[in-house]
């Protein structure tokens, strides 16, 4: 089953973010509200965040840095990220959310 918040485009999957920024450590927390949660360690400041935000899921995923993005949300905690490359599932399956409940 796919998650409704995981929506696969062309050559990849766009889903909405909710990051925390200056956690102890970076790491996917879980499905919330629809939305894909993640703490980072960076600050929320010069795109310090969205960084370590693209070069966490680059290497969860397996997948090029470059292959990473983010498409809207840069200065908010909420966020639309953009992976090309990958399936829902392999990304639902990499990140371990597919063993949550469906959305």
């Amino acid at each position: 089953m796919s998650n409704k918040s995981i929506q696969e485009v062309d050559g990849g999957v766009v889903f909405a973010a909710k990051i925390v920024p200056a956690s102890s450590k970076t790491a996917v927390c879980g499905l919330l509200d629809g939305m894909v949660k993640f703490k980072v360690s960076a600050p929320p400041q010069k795109g310090e965040a969205n960084q370590c935000l693209i070069e966490f899921l680059a290497k969860q995923l397996s997948v090029k840095k470059n292959a990473v993005s983010i498409i809207s949300g840069r200065t908010n905690p909420l966020k639309q990220v953009r992976v090309l490359g990958i399936s829902a599932e392999a990304l639902l399956k990499k990140l371990n959310l597919n063993k949550q409940g469906s959305g």
